[in-house]
């Protein structure tokens, strides 16, 4: 049975100090260790290793990956590394403290901005401290200024059907090491959520979301590794 796992990234130093993110490169902290390889032990427990491996090229993500494989036993399956999986652009709120924003813009302003499927934060200035034209990650990639929810499905969604979804369909078991925001897209795209209802859906960090899917490649119902 073809199976997708999904993981979003242990608790980054940004997630703890309340700061945007998005494609600015933060490492885990030793909570997000923990989560990670509490994940992979999960796996083990579960039964559930997987075979195939896809991660965005933030090292958040990566890092949760590699920790992930190492405490199930699976380091050596093949992994691919893509922009596409990356979180959401936060524009010009990269790195601003979200409490200190709220109080500054108000608190409906930048829940619109968090929130809102189709609304984009303010776009980030070139040559800012957060400025990415210089990484050598993203050369030849026209980076984005900022991104709505809608914007990063838009990118998210083709990749998963191009690179993700045949690999499904091979009868692998597919890992995807990501993003609040990059596996927001995901599951609103597998489990059929609207346009509003996946503004308000929370994916929490280190905790592995499971779909199985049939013959016909139709998804099952999502859950939680932990509760199967």
């Amino acid at each position: 049975m073809p199976t997708l796992i999904l993981v979003r990234h242990g608790q980054s130093q940004w997630n703890l100090e309340n700061r945007f993110t998005g494609w600015w490169d933060v490492d885990i902290t030793e909570t997000g260790e923990a989560e990670a390889r509490n994940a992979g032990k999960l796996l083990v427990k579960t039964g559930l290793l997987p075979t195939l491996a896809f991660t965005s090229v933030q090292l958040r993500a990566i890092r949760t990956l590699h920790i992930a494989l190492e405490n199930c036993g699976r380091v050596w399956i093949p992994e691919t590394k893509d922009w596409h999986l990356n979180e959401r652009h936060y524009g010009g709120l990269t790195g601003l403290n979200k409490a200190e924003t709220a109080e500054k813009h108000g608190d409906e302003q930048v829940k619109i901005w968090r929130r809102s499927f189709d609304t984009p934060p303010p776009p980030m200035e070139a040559g800012g401290p957060y400025d990415l034209s210089g990484d050598a990650r993203y050369a030849g990639i026209d980076i984005p200024a900022t991104e709505s929810l809608k914007d990063t499905i838009a990118r998210v969604l083709p990749y998963y059907e191009i690179a993700i979804e045949p690999a499904l369909k091979a009868g692998e078991t597919v890992i995807v090491s990501a993003h609040g925001n990059s596996l927001r897209a995901l599951v609103k795209h597998l489990s059929g959520i609207s346009d509003a209802d996946i503004t308000g859906l929370e994916i929490p960090t280190g905790e592995p979301i499971v779909y199985e899917f049939d013959d016909n490649m139709t998804p099952g119902e999502r859950h939680y590794l932990k509760d199967r």
